[in-house]
C-alpha cells in the first residue's frame, strides 16, 4: 500500500496542535497525520498599527510563545489565527448576537478578505506562512442574518460566519482562493511547509 507522503516524512517529528479548534482538528487529520492537541491560552492582544496580514502573523507567533521553553527537539507546534479585513478593519470574533449581525450586515453584498496565518514553532526555528481568500457575499436580509445567528451560534468565528455552514451555502456568490483558508486552516501552505521542513 502506497504510504501518505507528508506523513512518513515526518515519521522521525511529533506534531502538536497548538489549538482548540475542532476545524484545524479536522483538517490535520484528512491530511492524515499523527498529532497531539495542546491549546494554550494567550490574550489576543496586537498593536493597533497592524493591518491584516500583520495582525494574523502576529497572534499566530503570539499564540507560539508558551511553547517555546518546553520543545523537544523532535517537535513542530502549529499555532494559527484567522482574520476578517473589510474596509481597512479587522473584524474579530463576536461576543454576542448584536455585534454578529453588525459584522454580517457589514459583509453583506461586498468583497471580503479572509487571511489565516499558520507559525511553525520547533525549538531552534520559527516559520509563518499566510494564505488570502477574497470572498464575496450576497445581499442579506435582516431575516436571513437573524436566522443564521440563531441557529449556528458563530460566536467562535472570525467575521462571525462559517463559510461551511448554512450562510455559507446560501451567500457566497464568488471565492477567489483557497477554500479551506477560509474554514480555518490553509491546507496546501501547511503539507508544503512541513515538507520543506523536513527534506
Amino acid at each position: 500500500m502506497t504510504k501518505n507522503p507528508l506523513k512518513e516524512q515526518l515519521k522521525y517529528k511529533k506534531i502538536i496542535l497548538g489549538s482548540g479548534s475542532p476545524r484545524r482538528k479536522m483538517f490535520l487529520e484528512e491530511l492524515g497525520l499523527d498529532f497531539e492537541v495542546r491549546p494554550k491560552s494567550v490574550e489576543e492582544v496586537y498593536p493597533e498599527e497592524l493591518q491584516g496580514q500583520e495582525i494574523s502573523e502576529y497572534l499566530a507567533q503570539l499564540k507560539a510563545t508558551p511553547f517555546k521553553e518546553e520543545l523537544e527537539p523532535d517537535q513542530i507546534v502549529i499555532t494559527s489565527d484567522t482574520v476578517v479585513w473589510h474596509n481597512n478593519t479587522s473584524l474579530a470574533k463576536a461576543a454576542n448576537k448584536t455585534e454578529a449581525f453588525k459584522m454580517l450586515r457589514t459583509l453583506s453584498g461586498d468583497w471580503h478578505e479572509v487571511i489565516t496565518s499558520v507559525c511553525f514553532t520547533t525549538k531552534d526555528y520559527q516559520k509563518t506562512v499566510s494564505g488570502i481568500t477574497r470572498v464575496k457575499l450576497k445581499d442579506f436580509t435582516d431575516d436571513e442574518i437573524n436566522y443564521y445567528i440563531d441557529t449556528c451560534q458563530p460566536f467562535d468565528k472570525a467575521g462571525a460566519y462559517g463559510i461551511q455552514e448554512w450562510i455559507g451555502m446560501i451567500g457566497i456568490t464568488e471565492i477567489q482562493g483557497s477554500y479551506t483558508n477560509v474554514v480555518g486552516l490553509p491546507t496546501d501552505l501547511v503539507y508544503q511547509t512541513l515538507m520543506d521542513m523536513v527534506s
